[in-house]
């Protein structure tokens, strides 16, 4: 089977980083947005660094302004996922991107994003993960928090952190984070990314999240290797994204290779696709080139992936037989 083809589990993708440029391009043209300076003159998304990814996101996402617009954002991505192989997604989504964390325009999207779910339930089954936004603060995650909660079950089944790592603390999101935990929601939570070593220890400590977005820094301190690999805390790593940001100069000084090789509990994802120029695919081909892996290291972290899982046991059995029989 060729790696397009090997059934793909994906735990790390925000949606709107899954725009492509001629989605957003579109959508700013039919809703007179002005999106000027995004796209550099090859028609890609334009920025320089992590700062300079997180303002063009802002901007692109300016661009989608209903529940229908994300909702055929939806479709888009999910059909993209499918025809690489991906059987189940979650996507990271926030309300503050979604009816600017009010409640009550967040039921809206959840119910816009449930019914495309559901169409495309045959080929690609996906769950949302509701994300706070770390560089809007802790207030602002209270509302995410609380969106998360009150629409809980069905698409939504977690609560992420995301944004910039190397604003405020994560305990200032604890409170955030215990409502979701009262919930039932799943957590997870980037660190290690920009954030060294000491930013996953912290996160585990004071969030209790069972995965961690990105951890790949933990290579830099061989003991949390250890206990992430004791503790079965669950790694969801871009290495595309990581590449594309300049954290690493290439894939095989990826440490995605070594925390694997150490135990870690390795599942892979794109992060944002559509801005690092990757794909599901793309990453198995070029992980398959740095590493020589294998079919067999691919569906054991594929495997992983779905037992860790933000969904129902019935789900999770139904695709593992898929990913089993495949």
């Amino acid at each position: 089977m060729s790696l397009v083809d090997l059934p793909k589990v994906e735990l790390h993708l925000h949606l709107e980083g899954a725009a492509s440029p001629a989605f957003i391009r579109g959508l700013a043209r039919q809703r007179h947005v002005d999106i000027e300076g995004l796209f550099d003159e090859q028609g890609h998304y334009r920025f320089n660094g992590f700062t300079g990814f997180l303002k063009a996101y802002e901007v692109a996402t300016s661009a989608l302004t209903s529940p229908a617009d994300h909702a055929r954002l939806l479709r888009a991505v999910l059909e993209a996922s499918a025809e690489q192989g991906v059987i189940y997604t979650e996507l990271s989504i926030s309300p503050d991107l979604c009816g600017g964390g009010d409640l009550s325009a967040w039921r809206d999207y959840v119910a816009a994003f449930t019914e495309v779910a559901a169409g495309m339930a045959g080929d690609i089954t996906c769950r949302g993960i509701v994300t706070c936004i770390r560089h809007l603060g802790p207030e602002r995650a209270k509302r995410t928090a609380l969106c998360a909660a009150e629409t809980m079950g069905g698409f939504v089944t977690g609560l992420g952190l995301a944004g910039d790592e190397r604003v405020g603390a994560a305990k200032d999101f604890a409170w955030s984070f215990d409502l979701g935990r009262e919930a039932g929601l799943g957590l997870t939570a980037h660190a290690g990314e920009f954030g060294g070593p000491a930013s996953v220890r912290e996160t585990l400590r004071d969030l209790g999240v069972s995965r961690i977005g990105h951890g790949v820094r933990a290579i830099e301190d061989l003991a949390l290797v250890d206990d992430l690999a004791e503790g079965q805390v669950v790694l969801e790593c871009c290495p595309g994204a990581n590449i594309a940001l300049g954290l690493y100069p290439g894939w095989r000084q990826h440490p995605v290779g070594e925390l694997y090789r150490r135990g870690g509990r390795v599942t892979l994802s794109t992060d944002d696709p559509a801005f690092f120029r990757t794909g599901m695919a793309h990453e198995y081909e070029r992980l398959h080139d740095a590493f020589d892996w294998d079919e067999g290291v691919f569906r054991d972290m594929a495997r992983t992936a779905l037992s860790a899982a933000f969904c129902d046991e019935a789900t999770r059995a139904r695709l593992m037989k898929r990913l089993e029989d495949a």
